[in-house]
């Protein structure tokens, strides 16, 4: 009886690049490029919220060819750490929100195949945004899951949409695609705008610092300033103190000298008036 020999699974290899550009034009990556970077500092605390870029997205066992690209996605409920790749049945969670940086040429995909494949994968809100303006009427629009299909968000005032997947609104502002945090109004800086206003603040900073040391320093010669006076106001106490102790000895030596020059009279006048005494003394 011959063994039977069982062959072992074979492993399926899962790649990690398409071998496809990053994005079509500088605009495109630096707008892929703000929202992955605003958003993953925007959730930099939650350790269940993992924001990734143009990474390949697997959604099917066993199949690498079932992968797809987002060029943002974000994804809540799992832990935050970097990744190769994101493979649905590992995670056990698709994305909760997916950007897609679209153009011209991408179009088809981005409006057809990847909506219906975010739709079945369960992608709360799939957003589109052609920042060249090129095919998309408004270039920036959104979908909303609900029974398991996209319904079209409507912009509210001044176009701009509410997120509720990421509790932000998502606007354009100067022909650009910019997150805003709905309580304070604080728009989400880029990481040149970010880095730009750290310069800014470090110059404040300085600046402040500069100006603390001059006050110092100003305060420092006020206080030398206002010591010197009172030294000077000591010394010229002193030089009255010794002015007034020298008139004082001089009137006390003129009175001396008054007193011993009133003596010397009046013993002259008590010698003269014996002289006078024994010059009228009869002779004997």
């Amino acid at each position: 009886m011959s063994a039977v020999i069982s062959a072992a699974p074979q492993q399926v290899y899962y790649p990690e690049s398409d071998g496809k550009p990053m994005g079509e034009t500088d605009v495109h990556i630096d707008a892929l490029i703000y929202l992955r970077e605003s958003l993953k500092d925007y959730f930099r605390h939650d350790p269940q919220v993992y924001v990734a870029g143009n990474m390949l997205l697997y959604y099917e066992e066993g199949v690498p060819s079932s992968c797809v690209a987002p060029d943002v996605f974000v994804v809540r409920g799992v832990e935050k750490h970097e990744r190769r790749t994101y493979k649905i049945w590992e995670e056990e969670q698709p994305p909760t929100v997916v950007f897609e940086i679209t153009s011209r040429s991408t179009r088809l995909e981005d409006v057809g195949t990847k909506r219906a494949l975010y739709a079945m994968l369960g992608v709360q809100e799939y957003f589109l945004y052609d920042p060249l303006g090129e095919y998309l009427r408004p270039s920036f629009q959104g979908y909303r899951l609900e029974n398991s299909e996209y319904l079209r968000l409507l912009p509210e005032a001044e176009g701009k949409f509410m997120s509720r997947a990421l509790g932000l609104e998502l606007r354009i502002e100067a022909g650009q695609l910019r997150a805003v945090h709905p309580g304070t109004g604080e728009r989400l800086l880029s990481p040149m705008e970010a880095q730009a206003a750290r310069r800014v603040a470090e110059a404040r900073l300085r600046e402040e610092a500069a100006q603390r040391k001059m006050a110092e320093a100003l305060a420092e010669q006020e206080i030398a300033q206002r010591q010197l006076a009172e030294v000077r106001a000591e010394q010229e106490a002193a030089q009255r103190r010794t002015a007034e102790a020298q008139a004082a000895q001089e009137s006390a030596n003129r009175q001396a000298a008054e007193a011993r020059a009133t003596q010397a009279e009046a013993e002259l006048e008590r010698l003269r008036a014996e002289l006078a005494r024994l010059r009228n003394l009869p002779e004997t």
